[in-house]
């Protein structure tokens, strides 16, 4: 009966204790539930070689955590990944209503722990047309995980990576907030995948986030995403595939990877995110797939629908995914220390125009927020000047720009074969050369904003990136 075995997992607990050295432990629930599972996990090889616990607030918790060790211990690393909320329940005899929230607990800090233990000490054989697939839970990945593990050899695992939270904001409109982790490990387990959980959260703070607020302190605008994926994200999941003995890693980005190993735009212009991956380096992009290159989104909206998965009409995310809603100054002023300080607007030609909260507030080509009057034309943004605290304004036209200075090149191929680049996200491609740090425009950009990526390209290859200074 249910009971009865529930009540042996309360009375007997399996692997109760202390943590054992070298272990990873993973963590779940709070003071937000009054619940608290911890999950150590020591894995060796391919298998999961010691796992204990400690657990409290309601006597499910301890119970459910029991069942998870109970399941997990000495199983090959590939099988323990299965390990989700039903398989903790059913351990248990099946959980009420109410009490299904201790298995879900169990199932999450097992997950964040078997991750870390995985990424730092698996080491399983190389499988021929193993895939390691990345999967956000959203609708996008989702579907490149669906067509992974058709075309595959063997089934894919899958990944899901833990990057921000912030516990007065969870980040529930985020890519990587808590209940995006625990709809990716569900739709994994449901297509009958491996699912690790892969905490990047100090790695992501320090690659990404204070990189950002430090740019915006020094009055640029720099693009998180490019280095997230360039430094921290991608790699790190690259690094998971070889312990995972997986040698290619997919996601679902919209990009191509071409014949000569160099990273190409998507056939559909308008999801390419061949930009946002600009800075992976070839040797990286070589192992990668990416299932949605040749699809639109309605087309891949339809395999979703097609193939029942439940994301299929889940919104795109429309924010960085460490802001979640929250307006940039605040994130700045929060985690960054970074407060509103009155200043000049000054023209071009050093007239005072008017005045602001805060040069750190704006970018290159902004007209929002200026609140000037009494003008014959429209005036955005020209410069910023951090330290005098000053935002400097023209009109359009002054904003133009045939040169663009660059910082941190870095290019795939020698420099005479640029001859577009890109300096905005969902920008058109722009006629050039490459003379040393400049780029020399046929036709001037608008307003290109320093700190912002200038992506390097040879028809539609990538071959580079830079900063623009």
């Amino acid at each position: 009966m249910a009971d009865e075995r529930f009540e042996d997992h309360l009375r007997h607990p399996r692997g109760q204790g202390e943590v054992a050295q070298g272990a990873h432990c993973g963590v779940a629930g709070g003071a937000a539930c009054g619940d608290l599972v911890r999950i150590a996990i020591r894995v060796e090889g391919d298998r999961v070689a010691e796992a204990s616990f400690a657990a409290s607030g309601c006597g499910a918790a301890s119970a459910a955590a029991s069942a998870a060790i109970g399941l997990v211990s000495g199983a090959p690393v590939l099988e323990a990944a299965k390990i989700g909320t039903g398989d903790v329940a059913a351990e248990l005899g099946g959980l009420s209503a109410g009490k299904i929230h201790a298995a879900e607990l169990a199932a999450d800090a097992l997950a964040r722990a078997l991750g870390g233990a995985v990424a730092a000490s698996a080491q399983l054989e190389e499988a021929p047309g193993r895939i390691l697939i990345a999967m956000s839970g959203g609708v996008d990945s989702a579907v490149a995980a669906h067509l992974c593990a058709d075309r595959a050899e063997e089934a894919p695992v899958a990944v899901t990576l833990e990057l921000w939270r912030d516990e007065q904001n969870d980040a529930e409109g985020s890519c990587c907030s808590a209940s995006a982790v625990q709809r990716a490990r569900s739709l994994a387990h449901s297509l009958g995948l491996a699912h690790l959980t892969l905490d990047l959260r100090e790695a992501f703070r320090a690659g990404v986030v204070e990189p950002w607020i430090a740019g915006h302190a020094a009055g640029k605008t720099p693009n998180p995403c490019v280095r997230c994926n360039g430094a921290v994200r991608l790699d790190a999941m690259l690094d998971l595939a070889t312990r995972l003995g997986a040698a290619e890693l997919a996601t679902g980005h919209y990009a191509r990877v071409g014949n000569d190993g160099l990273l190409r735009a998507a056939a559909d212009p308008a999801k390419d995110q061949s930009y946002m991956l600009a800075a992976l380096a070839p040797r990286s992009v070589a192992r990668m797939l990416f299932p949605l290159g040749e699809m639109t989104k309605p087309e891949v909206r339809q395999v979703a629908a097609h193939a029942g998965l439940s994301v299929a009409q889940t919104p795109d995310s429309q924010d960085l995914c460490f802001l979640a809603g929250t307006a940039s100054g605040a994130f700045l002023a929060k985690h960054g220390g970074i407060e509103d300080r009155p200043g000049l607007i000054i023209g071009l030609d050093g007239d005072e125009l008017g005045s602001h909260n805060g040069a750190h507030g704006f970018t290159v080509g902004q007209r929002r927020g200026l609140e000037i009057g009494g003008v014959a034309e429209p005036l955005y943004v020209a410069a910023t000047d951090a330290v005098a605290n000053t935002v400097t304004v023209g009109t359009r036209d002054q904003l133009h720009r045939s040169e663009v200075a660059l910082t941190d090149v870095k290019l795939y191929r020698p420099s005479d074969t640029v001859d577009q680049a890109r300096l905005r996200s969902h920008a058109p491609a722009l006629a050039c050369r490459l003379n040393g740090e400049v780029l020399e425009l046929t036709k001037p950009a608008w307003a290109p904003a320093p700190g912002q990526t200038a992506v390097l390209l040879s028809g539609d290859r990538v071959v580079g990136c830079a900063t623009i200074a």
